[in-house]
């Protein structure tokens, strides 16, 4: 901009309005008024009668899958085929709580696990809000490991 220029020499460029705007796939306005029926099938669209939350949905088995990509730092398994996680349950409103625990006390992640485990069922698509609860009872033993999981440490 020219700094000699008087600012109150310029206009203001004119606003842009609706009526303006041209519509070049069909006649004008006049000819074909525009329908506006964008969100007519939204609206009518009823949401399903199945419960969102329950064991065997949808958005269980996605909680589930987020927890499969959660490995334990000592052992190169997934902390739920490993046997950590003794519960997911989802429940309607789209809260998950997580029970779960780790395989000792004085595991070096043990302060740390629990609020991965959190963040990263909360990231699934659909939660709401995600609960951990690390239980010490029943205590973690091998024989709580999926097949998978004996099958990648050459214990099956």
């Amino acid at each position: 901009m020219d700094s000699s220029a008087n600012p109150s020499d310029m206009t203001k460029p004119p606003r842009a309005r609706v009526e303006d705007a041209v519509d070049h796939d069909t006649a004008p306005a006049a000819e074909a008024p525009r329908n506006r029926d964008y969100l007519e099938g939204f609206l009518a669209a009823k949401t399903g009668d199945a419960a969102v939350g329950g064991e065997g949905s949808d958005l269980q088995a996605d909680v589930i899958a987020a927890l499969r990509e959660i490995f334990d730092p000592e052992i190169p398994v997934n902390i739920y085929d490993l046997g950590l996680i003794y519960g997911v349950e989802v429940d309607d409103n789209r809260d998950a709580t997580v029970t779960m625990t780790l395989t000792t006390p004085h595991c070096p992640v043990a302060e740390s696990m629990p609020a991965e485990v959190e963040l990263r069922v909360s990231s699934v698509p659909g939660i709401r809000d995600a609960e951990v609860n690390l239980v010490w009872d029943p205590p973690w033993g091998p024989h709580k490991m999926s097949d998978d999981a004996r099958l990648e440490l050459g214990m099956l």
